[in-house]
Order: structure tokens, then C-alpha cells, then sequence
């Protein structure tokens, strides 16, 4: 799908353009969403290099991520996506042309979709394609930050949860997947200061005193929130090995229970089987009152073991 995005006086006009048309002079955006071959084919009309395709855009290396041509600069950034209660990573590739932003993207952006509301309802003023990045940015950014105070919610919860659940299977899972969503968000978070350190670099000459101001500011704002996600993986490692000490505490008590259980039951059981031998000679037997005096001496040793270990402590 192919969609242009004009901006003008705080008013946004979306068209949706196919492969027969060409592009409107006059857009500051525009977005290919799950381009097609032939999409892409078309892009290439209006290209001087070739449009970058999936793996391209998903390559790690920064040569592959951050670059310029004759095309205009390009950014391949990571973005966080909410997916149920784990966070994932979307790749976007970003070009600055000279008319207009292109990006390309192959999965649903939350970001993007605010941003073209915040521009429909003329929240922001997004006059050139310089500061539309920008603008989306530091969504991004507000987004992340909005993502570790979630984090940081949820690690209050599983601290109390730690130690009055005994069921410690759910908290395992909690403490995993807030592991995995804080590596994804500081993933994007070293993604985007890449991303905007090579736009200082590289394109500080078209960009205004203000959007550079802004930059500097969002680059500042990705310092600051670094050692709150270092602190959460401290956090997080806290808690997992603080939940295995009480698992293994709790496991501990239930065979401290069987040792316990098995050293009661030592005495009758020695006794039951001194009086389950069949000698002759064994007076006991022929006594009224042998089976009577069994059963109570396998009841007193076993009572006497079972205080023995109350009076010391060991219950």
C-alpha cells in the first residue's frame, strides 16, 4: 500500500496512490506499508539507487543501517511495539530526500499511526521532511520511556509476589518476559541514539537551529534513560535469584518434612520389626499383654523422637 501525506496551514491530506500514478509534488510524506514487487518496482522509477528490500532493512551492520546516497540519507531504525504484555521490535527504513520522507515498513507501527493523527488533528507542525523525523522520534522516545515506568510498575508488583506466592511458576514467567521487554527496549533505545547521532552528524547542515535544539534534547533523554534500564536488568536479576532462594527454600521445607517424617517413624518401626521375628524362644509372645505393650512403645518412641526434635528447634 502506498500512501503520500500532504502537509500544509496544519491540515493533512492523505492520498493513496497506485502503481500507475506518480508522486504528488507537493507531499512531505510518503509510505509504503507491505510494498509489493511491483510497489517496489515502482519506487525504483523514482529512485536513483535500488530501494532497499526486508533483509536489507533488517541487517544489523551500521554500514547497512545508516548511510547516504544519491537518493538522500538513510536510517533503518528499531521500533517498539506493544504485542499482548511483550514488547517486540519493528524495523523501519527511513530516507530523507529532498522533497519528502520515504519510509518503508513491512509490519504496523503504533508510532506511525499517532503520528498521522497528531498530524490530522494539527497537534504538531511537521512543515519539512527533517522535522517529521524528528517528530516521530521523539514519539519513539516518549513511547520507550513510557514502556520502562510500565516495567518498573510491573517489578513492584512481582517484588511482593516473590515472597507471599508460593506458587512460583507465574513469577518466573513475569520475571522472564519483563527481562526479554526491557532487552528489546534497550535494544531500541541504542538503536535510536545511533540513529540520531548519524543525523547530527551528517545532516547538520539542513537542519535548522531548533530541530538540531530537539535533537540534542532527544540524545540527552536516551543518556538519561540508559541507567534506568541498566538498574531494571539489576532489578530483574535481583528478583530471579531472589524467587530461585525462596523456591529453594520451600523445596527445602518439604524434604526437611520427609526427613523428619522418616526419622519419627524410625523407633516403632525398629521395634515392629523386633517383634515381627519368629524365634522360639521369645517371652512376649505368649504374654497377654505383649501386643498391647508393642503398640504403645512404637507410639511413645515415636512421640519422644517427634518432641525431641520440637524441643530443639528443628520443626
Amino acid at each position: 500500500m502506498i500512501t503520500a501525506y500532504a502537509y500544509k496551514d496544519r491540515k493533512l491530506t492523505i492520498i493513496e496512490l497506485s502503481i500507475k500514478d506518480s508522486i504528488p509534488p507537493s507531499i512531505i510524506w510518503l509510505d509504503l506499508y507491505k510494498p509489493d514487487e511491483h510497489e517496489r518496482e515502482w519506487l525504483s522509477h523514482f529512485s536513483v539507487e535500488d530501494v532497499p528490500d526486508e533483509e536489507d532493512i533488517n541487517e544489523i551492520e551500521a554500514s547497512a543501517r545508516f548511510y547516504q546516497n544519491n537518493d538522500g540519507l538513510h536510517i533503518n531504525s528499531l521500533f517498539p511495539q506493544r504485542a499482548g504484555q511483550d514488547v517486540k521490535g519493528v524495523n523501519v527504513s527511513f530516507n530523507l530526500r529532498k522533497n519528502f520522507l520515504l519510509t518503508i515498513r513491512d509490519e504496523d507501527v503504533g508510532l506511525i499511526r499517532l503520528l498521522r493523527n497528531y498530524l490530522r488533528l494539527g497537534k504538531i507542525d511537521a512543515t519539512t521532511p527533517e522535522s517529521l523525523l524528528l517528530e516521530l522520534f521523539t514519539l519513539k522516545v516518549d513511547y520507550l520511556s513510557d514502556l520502562i515506568e510500565d516495567v518498573y510498575t510491573v517489578l513492584e508488583n512481582v517484588s511482593e509476589e516473590v515472597f507471599k506466592n508460593e506458587e512460583l511458576d507465574n513469577v518466573f514467567k513475569l520475571i522472564t518476559r519483563q527481562e526479554d521487554s526491557n532487552g528489546k527496549i534497550r535494544l531500541s533505545l541504542l538503536d535510536t541514539q545511533r540513529s540520531l547521532r548519524f543525523m547530527q552528524k551528517h545532516y547538520r547542515s539542513k537542519l535548522s537551529d531548533d530541530e538540531l535544539k530537539d535533537l540534542r534534547e532527544m540524545l540527552s533523554d536516551i543518556e538519561s534513560l540508559m541507567p534506568h534500564s541498566q538498574f531494571i536488568f539489576d532489578k530483574l536479576n535481583f528478583l530471579l535469584d531472589a524467587a530461585m532462594g525462596f523456591s529453594g527454600l520451600q523445596q527445602n521445607k518439604i524434604i526437611k518434612i520427609f526427613s523428619v517424617a522418616a526419622v519419627v517413624f524410625l523407633p516403632p518401626t525398629v521395634i515392629a520389626s523386633s517383634y515381627g521375628m519368629n524365634f522360639v524362644n521369645m517371652p512376649e509372645l505368649d504374654w497377654r499383654f505383649g501386643y498391647p505393650m508393642a503398640i504403645a512403645m512404637m507410639f511413645s518412641s515415636a512421640a519422644g523422637t517427634y518432641f525431641f526434635f520440637k524441643r530443639k528447634g528443628w520443626l
